[in-house]
């Protein structure tokens, strides 16, 4: 992605604040009521792959148009997670940038453990 094209959390985190301060929807963002926003997102998210089946990465048999919409619904999904860490104050870039070397650690170990036989699976959580 280009420089000048490239949007970061907190980037995505202050245009959140500066829209929900613009409408007084301060008063509306509590954790909870965020967090139920979130789950209806990942919802209509859900909805797009429903009935499918498998389907191959990068959606070869997907229009534009229907990527376009997949593409908003994964926004709207971000946005109320960026609020959501937002409202809660949490770094939502350092905390995935540490769950992520947890699960690397824990991957290593589960890779340990498979290779003694101790597992049939890797787990990945």
């Amino acid at each position: 992605m280009e420089e000048e094209n490239s949007v970061t959390i907190n980037d995505l985190m202050k245009r959140m604040a500066e829209f929900a301060r613009e409408r007084d929807w301060d008063q509306f963002h509590s954790p909870r009521n965020l967090l139920l926003a979130l789950v209806g997102e990942v919802g209509e998210l859900l909805e797009i792959f429903q009935w499918k089946g498998e389907v191959p990465s990068g959606l070869p048999d997907s229009n534009k148009d229907e990527k376009e919409h997949l593409g908003e619904e994964l926004s709207d999904v971000l946005l109320y997670l960026v609020r959501l860490s937002d409202i809660c104050g949490v770094d939502l870039g350092k905390a995935a940038l540490r769950k992520l070397e947890l699960k690397c650690s824990r991957n290593q170990i589960s890779i340990n453990l498979f290779d003694r036989g101790l597992f049939s699976f890797i787990p990945w959580v």
